[in-house]
């Protein structure tokens, strides 16, 4: 799970079957200062995120069943949350 930017999206009228209906997000992942890493890649949104947002990212497994839980949906990354703040302690 990492935090990243969403800068972009993707369109893709062909396409798989159980990906029909979905929205493709580029996201560029963050440092914990929401800095950016300057490396990108392409998720599933399936919480509604826009451009700009800060989001959170599951990989692999997770982010199959994110996208309602069938394994055979070929998804790698998914957006699973929106986020509203982050803070770090300094320790």
């Amino acid at each position: 799970m990492y935090l990243g930017k969403v800068i972009g999206t993707v369109v893709s009228t062909i396409k798989v079957p159980t990906l029909t209906g979905s929205k493709f997000l580029i996201i560029e992942k963050i440092n914990q200062d929401l800095t950016a890493k300057k490396q990108t890649e392409i998720a599933i949104d399936t919480v509604g995120a826009g451009d700009g947002e800060t989001v959170i990212i599951v990989k692999g497994s997770s982010a199959r069943k994110a996208n309602g839980g069938n394994k055979d949906v070929p998804v790698d990354a998914a957006v699973i949350g929106i986020v509203d703040t982050v803070e770090v302690s300094q320790v």
